[in-house]
């Protein structure tokens, strides 16, 4: 590793204390022998720089002395700044199973504590960054000493999930088929979603996920959700819209229909005299559920006109003089 601490931690010479320390868990992750049990020589070697490194600039005064004489700095603090390999010094590790190097001395760097120190530091936090998941990959026994207890999490896994309309309005089970990408087996899940969902919202299925290693626990399953669109209804928050076609003659007379709102049928009353383009609200017929109150659902009369006519009725259109003469009066710009 370079010679000078800041690259050590891959950090620049103002970097603030929280920088450091976040840079030195993660690089303290990568190197710790542990992590490294093909060539746990050479990770030694680098984490007790790595360490070197930290203990220094975790320490106010020890990081102006650095920054004014570098490395030989030690000289000037009466001799009280030991070594990374040093036995007593702030630095220094004691002997356990993993070469030389144990856990307590990296949470030491994070508050002056041991395996249950303070300065605000807590053990999952670093079990977290050491095996993807909450306490998963190491546990301490008798004295603060670390123990490897080879469980990790399984990583979550990601699904796409396409459902109809109704289904995001009303909720229900859609069945989702999975295949793993590295067997080629695959399952079958009944995926329950929750009413008024939209589209680009996640459901999350704890357990779902990739398998833990050594006994750890499994993943979770995070499902991305993409609402189809419908063709007559529309959404817009918690409110919905559905352009509903009723005939010449309701449009003109006036009518009483039953109309299938997404919660049931109920009887819409069509004023006499509507045009296309009239709207209707039926009050907390919208979006249901949750904690915001319930939507609204707007009807938009668009009035269908007869594909064929007879002549007696052409000839009675013909005879009609109803509409104003400046029906398109405002058109113009």
């Amino acid at each position: 590793m370079a010679d000078d601490f800041y690259k050590r931690l891959g950090v620049s010479k103002t970097a603030s204390q929280d920088e450091i320390q976040k840079a030195y868990l993660k690089m303290a992750r990568k190197y710790h022998p542990d992590m490294n049990p093909d060539n746990p020589e050479e990770a030694k070697r680098k984490f007790q720089e790595l360490q070197e490194a930290f203990d220094t600039l975790k320490d106010p005064d020890k990081r102006k002395l650095y920054d004014q004489f570098g490395a030989g700095y030690q000289q000037y603090a009466g001799g009280g700044a030991g070594g990374a390999g040093g036995a007593g010094g702030a630095g220094g590790f004691s002997g356990n199973p993993f070469g030389g190097v144990n856990m307590e001395d990296i949470l030491r760097g994070f508050g002056g504590g041991g395996a249950s120190g303070g300065g605000g530091f807590r053990m999952d936090d670093l079990f977290r960054s050491f095996s993807g998941g909450g306490g998963g990959g190491f546990s301490f026994g008798g004295g603060g000493r670390s123990r490897r207890r080879g469980s990790t999490r399984g990583a979550d896994a990601t699904a796409n999930l396409e459902i109809d309309f109704k289904t995001s309005i009303l909720g229900g089970k859609v069945p989702l088929t999975l295949r793993d990408s590295h067997t080629g087996a695959t399952k079958n899940l009944d995926v329950s979603i929750p009413a008024g969902i939209e589209s680009g919202k996640k459901i999350r299925l704890r357990g779902q996920g990739d398998p833990g290693v050594g006994g750890g626990a499994q993943g979770d399953l995070i499902i991305t959700v993409t609402v189809r669109p419908h063709a007559v209804y529309a959404r817009d928050g918690r409110n919905l819209t559905v352009r509903l076609p009723i005939s010449l003659q309701e449009a003109v007379f006036g009518a009483a229909i039953d109309f299938p709102t997404p919660y049931g049928e109920v009887k819409l009353k069509v004023p006499a005299g509507s045009s296309s383009g009239v709207k209707l609200r039926l009050k907390g017929y919208g979006v249901r559920g949750g904690k915001e109150p319930d939507g609204d659902l707007f009807v938009v009369f668009e009035v269908q006109l007869p594909k064929e006519w007879s002549k007696a009725d052409l000839a009675a259109l013909k005879g009609l003089e109803t509409q104003p003469t400046n029906l398109r009066a405002g058109v113009a710009l």
